[in-house]
């Protein structure tokens, strides 16, 4: 006597199989998205922390106390835009305009900033720490109080910068009163 199989319900097959094939589409795309890096955002969104707002322009924007921790700003403008008291840290913003932004005790920890613009920036008591400040242009910025321990220096230009109270980048130093351009 030979055993016969009963049919498969191919309904019921059919349905699985398109279940496990749209959960494995799923899970891959969700591999995808969290490989990919930040979210991109339309220039318009609000801005919130890790998301990608690469060349986009803040010029004049009210952005006080805003949070935008790891995002990525690389080409962004903030021309004559307020950034005080906004958190920035952990930011990728290669050659980012902040030129005569007010950044007054804005956070720019672990920032990287390289080859970005901060000319006649007001930057009072604003920190640096450990920020990559390579080849960044400070001309006229008010840098009185900011906080550079850590911070690379290499190529930045301090061209008519007020420096005093600045503690520079060993931590310990602390500018002098009239330090215009360089740290004395």
């Amino acid at each position: 006597m030979s055993h016969r199989r009963r049919p498969a319900d191919t309904a019921a097959v059919s349905d699985h199989a398109r279940l496990r094939r749209r959960l494995l589409a799923g899970a891959v795309g969700w591999a995808a998205l969290a490989w990919a890096g930040p979210a991109l955002a339309d220039c318009t969104d609000p801005p919130i922390p890790g998301v990608d707002y690469s060349d986009c322009s803040f010029d004049r924007g009210d952005l006080s106390g805003v949070n935008l921790t790891e995002a990525r700003l690389r080409g962004a403008t903030f021309l004559r835009a307020d950034l005080s008291g906004a958190n920035l840290s952990g930011v990728e913003a290669y050659n980012t305009k902040f030129i005569s932004a007010d950044v007054t005790g804005a956070n720019f920890t672990n920032a990287e900033l390289y080859q970005s613009d901060f000319s006649r920036a007001q930057a009072e008591n604003a920190s640096f720490v450990g920020a990559d400040l390579r080849a960044v242009e400070f001309y006229s910025a008010n840098l009185r109080g900011v906080d550079m321990t850590d911070a690379q220096l290499g190529g930045a230009s301090f061209t008519n910068a007020d420096l005093s109270g600045a503690t520079w980048t060993d931590g310990n130093y602390v500018c002098s009163e009239g330090s215009i351009g360089r740290c004395m």
